[in-house]
């Protein structure tokens, strides 16, 4: 059992795979920080000068923390709505920049017209006679 284990942590795909899972959640850290400062100071006053909403103090609720204000709020959840749409186009707008990026240095299709190698050719042949006297 410790064999198999072993042989599974040292498999390349489940090294990649933590690899990619630690990075995505440094990244993610720093997205989220950067998103919500740009949802917070810039998208919420702006929504709020446009509506004529203040989004933080919008419909609170529930109880009192030590300073007196309420804890719940559907101004917070509208923000932290505003920051996964955000995240989700920012993350859209990179899959699309990575897909193209991989079509475009990937290889070109096989020409119509282009001949197959000489061998391939023969084999070719070679499998048509076959079948030819098998059916006669």
């Amino acid at each position: 059992m410790i064999t198999e284990f072993r042989d599974f942590v040292n498999r390349g795909n489940f090294v990649e795979i933590a690899v990619a899972f630690v990075m995505g959640a440094a990244f993610g850290a720093v997205v989220s920080a950067v998103v919500s400062a740009f949802t917070e100071r810039i998208v919420t006053p702006l929504l709020g000068m446009i509506v004529r909403l203040e989004f933080s103090g919008w419909g609170t609720f529930g109880p009192q923390n030590a300073d007196g204000q309420l804890t719940g709020s559907v101004g917070a959840f509208v923000e932290a709505l505003l920051n996964f749409l955000i995240v989700a186009f920012a993350m859209f707008l990179v899959v699309k920049a990575y897909n193209r990026l991989k079509a475009a240095t990937a290889e070109p299709a096989a020409e119509e017209g282009v001949s197959d190698p000489e061998d391939i050719t023969l084999l070719r042949e070679i499998r048509d006679a076959l079948i030819a006297d098998r059916s006669t």
